[in-house]
C-alpha cells in the first residue's frame, strides 16, 4: 500500500476525524498505525507487538483494529478507535475478541505492510522521503515492511524503529 493510496480519503485540512483501513496500538506513549491490504497481517502484527512490548515491561494497548480514525491536531497526528469496534480485534482462527484498549494516541510511527513485489529488498540507506508519511498535513516517521513475514520478527523490528524514549512511558 502506498502512502498516496492510504491518505486518499483523508481531509487535507485535518480538522475532523477520518476513518482509514488500518490497525493501531499504543506502546508506552507511542501510537503506531499499521497499514496494509486486507489479509496483510495487520491484526497479527498488532497482537505480536502488544505481547512483545509487555514482555519488555512496556505499557501496551490496542487502540483499534481494521478501521481507525485519524485527525491532525496542532501539528500532531492523532489516532483513535472507531467507536463501533473499539477494543475488538480479529484473532485469526478464533474470530473477533475483546482486548483492553486506549481510546486515543499521538502517532509516532506508521508501518506499511507491503507485498514482496512492492517492498522488494529494503535499501540499506532509505531516502528521507521513504522514511516519512504525510497524513493530515503532518509528517510522521514511516517504515515499510514485508507483508507475510513473521509477525514476531516484524514486531521486534518495529520496537527497534521507535524513536528513543517513545516507548518508555
Amino acid at each position: 500500500m502506498s502512502a498516496a493510496v492510504a491518505v486518499a480519503d483523508i481531509d487535507p485540512a485535518g480538522d475532523r476525524p477520518h476513518a482509514i483501513h488500518a490497525t493501531a496500538v499504543l506502546l508506552g506513549e507511542a501510537g503506531i498505525v499499521i497499514r496494509g491490504r486486507s489479509g496483510a497481517g495487520k491484526s497479527s502484527l498488532a497482537l505480536a507487538l502488544l505481547e512483545l512490548a509487555r514482555t519488555q515491561g512496556l505499557f501496551a494497548r490496542l487502540i483499534g483494529d481494521d478501521r481507525v480514525l485519524v485527525t491532525g491536531v496542532n501539528g500532531r497526528l492523532m489516532v483513535e478507535a472507531h467507536p463501533a469496534i473499539a477494543g475488538k480485534i480479529e484473532r485469526r482462527g478464533l474470530g473477533i475478541v475483546d482486548l483492553p484498549h486506549e481510546g486515543r494516541a499521538v502517532v509516532r510511527l506508521i508501518v506499511d505492510l507491503l507485498d514482496a513485489e512492492t517492498c522488494g529488498i529494503p535499501p540499506r540507506l532509505p531516502e528521507a522521503a521513504e522514511r516519512t508519511a504525510a497524513i493530515e498535513a503532518t509528517q510522521v516517521r514511516r517504515v515499510a515492511l514485508r507483508a507475510g513475514a513473521s509477525a514476531v520478527e516484524l514486531a521486534a523490528q518495529i520496537l527497534f524503529e521507535l524513536p528513543t524514549g517513545q516507548a518508555d512511558a
